[in-house]
């Protein structure tokens, strides 16, 4: 749809994911907030990665559940030890691929993927599979960098604007349902089923 996919982030970029600046340079905490999650949501945190953003949910959610779908086994190991090493009880690891997030249909609120659409080697196919796992209310937040500001210091093929995110979404069922401009670097996207 007019742009070059990135390759998928390696194991070997787990650091990155945890530096200890990225609360500061990202402001996840007020990232978190704006999901407006419920305590009893079942979330679904597509291309988990090391786990950054799942295991702060996770809290969020105390009756509810994390899905955290990772397609890299390294780092599905490396997120099972973080969640074992805090004791957490209501995160679930899942294997994704390429082509399915592989949750059982209509069973999540809220899915979410932070900074991963645009490595996405079949973004459509990815999207219908969580439209399939989405309960009918049911809605998807994406985090991109943003593609329009050309001072933020991210490879191009890695940032993403407004125009094409929503696009794509549209051409996959979705509409832009809210739209966060709090975050300094990243949209927030939310969108619904049309």
């Amino acid at each position: 749809m007019g742009r070059e996919i990135a390759r998928v982030i390696s194991p070997g970029g787990a650091g990155w994911l945890e530096r200890t600046g990225r609360e500061e340079e990202e402001h996840s905490n007020e990232a978190v907030d704006s999901m407006q999650l419920r305590p009893d949501h079942v979330v679904a945190d597509i291309g988990a990665g090391t786990g950054y953003y799942s295991l702060k949910i996770a809290s969020r959610a105390p009756q509810g559940k994390v899905f955290a779908v990772e397609l890299q086994e390294e780092l599905r190991d490396h997120l099972r030890r973080k969640i074992k090493e805090a004791s957490i009880n209501n995160i679930e690891v899942i294997p994704g691929d390429t082509l399915a997030v592989n949750l059982p249909a209509g069973s999540v609120d809220f899915a979410f993927m932070v900074d991963v659409y645009h490595e996405l080697a079949w973004p459509r196919e990815i999207i219908q599979s969580i439209r399939n796992c989405l309960k009918p209310d049911g809605k998807l937040m994406l985090m991109e960098y943003k593609g329009e500001d050309p001072s933020i210091r991210i490879r191009p093929l890695h940032k993403m604007t407004i125009i094409q995110i929503i696009k794509e979404m549209k051409a996959s069922g979705f509409i832009l349902e809210r739209r966060v401009d709090a975050l300094p670097i990243q949209h927030f996207l939310v969108f619904r089923k049309a």
